[in-house]
């Protein structure tokens, strides 16, 4: 049972000002614009400083704050009792999560990139996600794990670190999957995984795209538009992102961008062009893949008419799939066309622009359908 109410109200639980101000140099919401690695960071800051029972471990994540810097300072500021390495094996970081939340903890565990998350899946899918089904609600494992996810790293991949799967978690029953794309929704999201967990003992998983942890601009180099404010604790009320909501871009009326991820930032600068040009578009962002936004989605499908779905994960398996199905499912009877990455392994290089969704490729689908009778 789910009670989105008590997750709201959840959500907005902060530290008092005292606890919070050893917990930060500076109030984030100081610091300006962040990119996605220093809201993620801040989210988690806030947390642990909130509740003591959240830990945050995995590999590499504590003296060296991640690959990626997103763990950064949490182990000085909160010790190496609720932040710690762990051994480099998915199945151990797991399994101890799973012990944790029993023991009335909040894990949030990282897995260093996606592709390592399949190693130990049963641990989500047999184990954590199975606990409160078959103890009739005995028993829960919250849990919020998060993953280091998607391709598009430049100089850097092959497809154990461009990994573009994630047809193993979308069928599990009652998993929370968050892909947050931009900065203010990372944390948002964020908050809103770890109430759930906390409230009703929720398994999540969430995403972050590698490739937009540190990525700040959007349509010019310069023009910092992916960068967002930190909102502090007395806005988080209007800032509550609920579970299953996604969000949009623009008013076109002419045709709808269903999108998430890495896709999100591709699909505006296509969208930004087809504008410019008289053709309205919007982007609507689903930003959880489960349970997917239908009512949103149907609302901006409705809207104009037409749908292009813009799907970083592979053409068989992936989230395009599910989204097609949505819309027929609930009456949508426009036209509906759908670009992906390829059916393929991500190979290292350069070459991984043979096999993974491109803004050239959404912005020709576009044009497409928008000339379609």
């Amino acid at each position: 049972p789910r009670d989105p109410r008590a997750v709201a109200a959840g959500a907005l639980w902060a530290a008092p000002a005292r606890e919070r101000d050893r917990a930060f140099a500076a109030p984030p919401e100081s610091e300006g614009g962040l990119t996605l690695a220093q809201a993620v960071n801040r989210a988690l800051a806030d947390a642990m400083a909130a509740d003591p029972g959240v830990l945050v471990f995995g590999e590499d994540v504590a003296r060296k704050g991640g690959v990626y810097g997103v763990t950064r300072g949490l182990a000085r500021r909160f010790g190496g009792e609720r932040v710690f390495d762990t051994l480099l094996d998915e199945q151990a970081v797991l399994g101890l999560a799973l012990g944790s939340g029993l023991a009335g903890m909040l894990p949030v565990p990282e897995i260093q990139y996606l592709a390592y998350l399949h190693n130990a899946l049963d641990q989500i899918r047999g184990e954590a996600s199975t606990m409160q089904f078959f103890s009739r609600g005995a028993y829960r494992n919250p849990l919020v794990v998060r993953v280091a996810s998607y391709a598009y790293q430049k100089g850097f991949g092959g497809h154990f670190h461009n990994d573009n799967s994630i047809a193993a978690l979308r069928d599990i029953p009652g998993l929370i999957i968050a892909s947050p794309a931009r900065p203010d929704d990372a944390a948002a999201m964020l908050r809103t995984c770890l109430a759930a967990a906390r409230v009703d003992g929720s398994v999540c998983v969430f995403l972050e795209p590698i490739a937009l942890y540190h990525a700040r601009d959007l349509f010019e180099e310069g023009d910092d538009g992916w960068l967002a404010p930190y909102a502090p604790p007395a806005r988080w009320a209007e800032t509550h992102v609920p579970v299953g909501r996604a969000r949009s871009y623009g008013d076109g009326r002419d045709l709808t961008i269903v999108t998430y991820g890495n896709g999100l930032r591709m699909s505006l600068r296509a969208a930004a062009r087809l504008t410019a040009e008289g053709m309205g578009c919007r982007v609507l962002d689903l930003r959880w893949l489960s349970p997917l936004p239908v009512d949103d989605l149907m609302r901006a499908a409705d809207l104009t008419g037409r749908v292009l779905i813009a799907d970083e994960t592979r053409r068989s398996g992936g989230v395009s799939e599910g989204v097609m199905a949505a819309l027929l499912d609930n009456g949508f009877t426009g036209p509906i066309t759908r670009v992906t990455s390829r059916d393929s392994f991500v190979p290292l290089g350069p070459a991984a622009g043979a096999v993974l969704l491109s803004e050239a490729e959404i912005e020709q689908a576009a044009r497409a359908l928008l000339t379609r009778s």
